[in-house]
């Protein structure tokens, strides 16, 4: 299933496209569905960084029912490639729950407007239902669809929480 977002953030490209690779657990307060964000891994190549990230979401699950989930439901990781020449960012992410039957992979691209910055974010998500067990093999089409279709609808709004995240940022810090 396609991951199509789009936001407008109402600072200069340069500004942003530093802000998002560059100070991403700054803005860890600014983003309520993510309790945390660890960098493993950061190397430097030119005008290409790559970036290893570990999130942890379900800052937006109730107490209650973060305790019946386990940690690597709620976490994933994040391999960018960040192309300083294009201003793009190529990003593949591993669940840490149900590794095998869950691929996300796409590309953010950054482009001045007058408003300020445009992120387009375009990716894939595929879900194999039938590698998640339990899964009834006869249901597993229509499971994974599903599921896909909650996770793009999930995942896109946290893409736009994060652009919100960023402005808010760079308002409360002078851009």
């Amino acid at each position: 299933m396609q991951i199509s977002c789009d936001a407008i953030i109402r600072f200069p490209r340069q500004k942003v496209w530093e802000t998002y690779r560059d100070r991403l657990t700054d803005l860890l307060p600014y983003l309520p569905n993510i309790r945390g964000i660890e960098i493993k891994e950061r190397k430097e190549e030119g005008g290409v960084i790559k970036l290893v990230n570990v999130w942890r979401g379900g800052g937006d699950v109730p107490t209650v029912a973060r305790a019946f989930l386990s940690e690597s439901a709620l976490a994933w990781t994040d391999r960018a490639t960040w192309r300083d020449d294009k201003f793009e960012c190529d990003w593949l992410t591993e669940t840490h729950a149900f590794t095998e039957a869950v691929k996300s992979s796409g590309t953010n691209r950054y482009f001045e407007v007058p408003e300020g910055t445009r992120l387009e974010i375009r990716g894939d998500l595929t879900i194999d239902a039938a590698k998640i067990k339990g899964v009834p093999r006869l249901l597993a089409g229509k499971v994974g669809s599903a599921v896909e279709e909650f996770l793009v609808k999930t995942i896109s709004r946290n893409l736009t929480d994060v652009s919100k995240g960023v402005e808010r940022y760079l308002q409360e810090h002078n851009g």
